[in-house]
């Protein structure tokens, strides 16, 4: 059963566009040395939940570059076997407060869910997805270059400024700075 067919209240909560709505301003906070340990109490509950069904689980995006300030949300990629099937993973997901926010079909079958205490983005992708790599190398371009997790870091302080009716519009929006710092040979 592909994600189009699952019933229930997760699938309610997806508007049609698959792009969540943006509350409040982005809010960008200096490095916390204690979103490492955040990371693992996440990942800790994830696997708790899904036991065998977690292929891999990885701390990402900005909140996993030691010095970079962020978004006080921990972003983690999860591998399951297939994530267009929300019914293996969702569910069980949801029993230990993960919440289904965004749903991308035709975006390498991405889906977001949101976790609270501490604050999670739970990005799940099934194996082999191009986009995992990109994410673990930007990631380890910022741990491993200062020039430019200082350049992205004066990026998002300044696009955060800004108002946005969705998350994905600000995501967008550091799209170039992203795409300038990959399009440089690695050191």
């Amino acid at each position: 059963m592909g994600a189009e067919n699952v019933e229930g209240a997760h699938a309610k909560a997806i508007p049609a566009d698959g792009r969540e709505p943006l509350r409040d301003r982005i809010l960008i906070v200096d490095y916390d040395p204690d979103w490492p340990a955040r990371y693992l109490i996440a990942a800790e509950r994830i696997r708790s939940a899904l036991g065998a069904g977690v292929l891999s689980i990885e701390h990402v995006g900005s909140t996993a570059v030691p010095g970079l300030a962020a978004k006080p949300i921990i972003d983690i990629n999860l591998v399951v076997a297939d994530s267009s099937r929300e019914e293996a993973y969702v569910p069980p997901l949801e029993r230990v407060d993960f919440h289904l926010v965004v749903r991308e079909p035709s975006w390498f079958e991405h889906r977001m869910l949101r976790g609270s205490v501490p604050a999670v983005n739970l990005h799940v992708f099934s194996p082999g997805c191009l986009e995992l790599d990109r994410m673990r190398e930007f990631r380890d371009r910022l741990r491993n270059n200062s020039d430019d997790r200082l350049r992205y870091e004066l990026t998002k302080r300044r696009l955060a400024e800004r108002e946005w009716a969705h998350v994905q519009e600000y995501a967008d929006a550091k799209r170039t700075v992203i795409d300038e710092i990959m399009s440089r040979p690695n050191d």
